[in-house]
């Protein structure tokens, strides 16, 4: 792309395309030319500002873009921005328009955010409430009983395939959060119709350590049409030895399979957690005013190491950071403590 051309010349170019895809349904690169026009958030969130005031719904569905890419691009267009798009969202009827503005919000990760796609998600437009909730997870509120959470949890039983799909997904993946509620949810997806929405869902409980996870991810290991890329690492989280047999009898490659397997292997986990166990001692040992320390995510895969407190704390997946020290454990604490002395 001709990086020379203003952002004035970028939006122009935009628009073009946006108003011919009206009849032909190809933006062409309408969503490039607008993303490197908001690179410069300052004069592209006035150009936005423009056009999300303008009568013609094309041009404000292209400002609801600009102002939410300048807004991904420009931390400090974030809170205007989403004032901006609130107040739209209170008189925009046009439903391109709301599509647009569902994406735009999203990318302020401004809480205001999360009532306009509550609003959205009941919107007769099945398109739309697919957008919604596709756009949550930036306005996550971290509530298992928060509104965001209220609204996937009605999105997941849409009677649109694709809409349950994003709800699934957005509720299993990207929430960090459990609750009866959720977990019911998503128990009730396992059974849906649509092959997505079942994987997503038998994985989202995977990631909650349902144990009625265990049988469903079974019964999708050997299932002979193929499984959702998120199976063999929900295995992994799950990390019970149930699921051995089924991931040693699974055919098609997948890059997670050592990682699961050696997850739900009793022996290799123990092995593990005493490498990890054994990262934190050495670290005291060499240095004791470190605070280190390991855990396992909840909602993720792996041992992560953590050394310092506060604002300063180093992170560390310790199966990539053993990797990065060639298998060697005296290395692995070389390398933290080298990077603890310089941060």
């Amino acid at each position: 792309m001709d990086d020379t051309r203003t952002a004035p010349e970028l939006v122009a170019e935009a628009l073009a395309l946006a108003r011919a895809a009206v009849e032909t349904e190809d933006r062409g690169e309408c969503g490039a030319l607008l993303w490197q026009a908001a690179k410069d958030g300052a004069a592209a969130a006035p150009l936005g500002v423009e056009l999300i005031a303008s009568d013609d719904p094309v041009e404000r569905a292209v400002g609801c873009e600009l102002l939410g890419d300048a807004s991904d691009q420009n931390e400090w267009l974030r809170d205007d921005t989403a004032g901006r798009l609130v107040a739209l969202a209170g008189r925009e009827t046009d439903v391109e328009v709301l599509n647009r503005l569902a994406a735009a919000i999203e990318r302020t990760y401004d809480p205001r955010g999360v009532a306009v796609l509550v609003t959205l998600a009941g919107h007769p437009d099945a398109e739309l409430r697919e957008q919604v909730a596709r756009s949550f997870p930036g306005l996550l509120t971290g509530r298992p009983d928060g509104p965001d959470i209220r609204a996937l949890l009605t999105l997941c039983r849409d009677p649109e395939d694709e809409v349950r799909n994003w709800a699934t997904f957005t509720l299993g993946f990207q929430a960090e959060v459990d609750s009866s509620a959720i977990r019911a949810a998503l128990m009730e997806r396992t059974t849906d119709p649509f092959p997505e929405v079942r994987e997503e869902a038998v994985a989202g409980l995977a990631r909650r350590h349902d144990p009625r996870a265990v049988p469903l991810l079974v019964e999708l290991l050997a299932d002979p049409e193929g499984t959702h890329s998120f199976t063999v690492s929900a295995a992994t989280i799950m990390g019970v030895p149930e699921l051995l047999p089924a991931l040693a009898a699974y055919e098609r490659e997948d890059s997670w399979l050592p990682e699961a397997m050696a997850a739900c292997d009793p022996v290799r986990r123990a092995e593990a957690d005493a490498v990890a166990w054994a990262l934190v001692s050495e670290l005291h040992r060499l240095s004791p005013a470190l605070d280190a320390a390991v855990h396992m995510p909840r909602f993720d895969p792996g041992i992560v190491l953590t050394v310092g407190g506060g604002a300063e704390v180093l992170r560390y997946d310790v199966g990539s950071l053993l990797a990065r020290a060639d298998g060697d454990s005296r290395r692995a604490v070389e390398l933290v403590a080298s990077d603890a002395a310089g941060s």
